[in-house]
């Protein structure tokens, strides 16, 4: 027997527990909430380039608060990333060469 939780489980009427569902499972909107959504899109829309004047005046703001590292220290990173992709590249180069001849006299 299954267990009714509402105060009224029998009842039925016009203002269900869960929304209605069209035939391709999605949730059907009342004539308010479709117009209530139009006027949201239409002030969003308003909003829109006042936001974005604003984007951009706060990217400004946090492109001033960037400190950019010294050439100095730009060149030492630029020398350590080019070294060990020296060392890298010697490395994957030996490994594939003892594993090319492994494979060579084996077969």
């Amino acid at each position: 027997m299954v267990e009714h939780r509402t105060p009224n489980p029998g009842a039925g009427g016009s203002s269900p527990s869960w929304p209605a569902i069209n035939g391709l499972g999605l949730v059907m909107a009342s004539k308010e909430q479709r117009n209530s959504k139009s006027a949201k899109v239409a002030e969003k829309e308003k909003s829109e380039s006042v936001s974005i004047a604003r984007f951009i005046r706060e990217v400004r703001n946090e492109f001033g608060k960037i400190v950019w590292p010294t050439r100095k220290i730009t060149l030492r990173f630029a020398g350590v990333v080019l070294l060990m992709t020296v060392v890298m590249s010697l490395y994957l180069g030996i490994v594939d060469f003892l594993l090319g001849s492994l494979v060579s006299k084996i077969l």
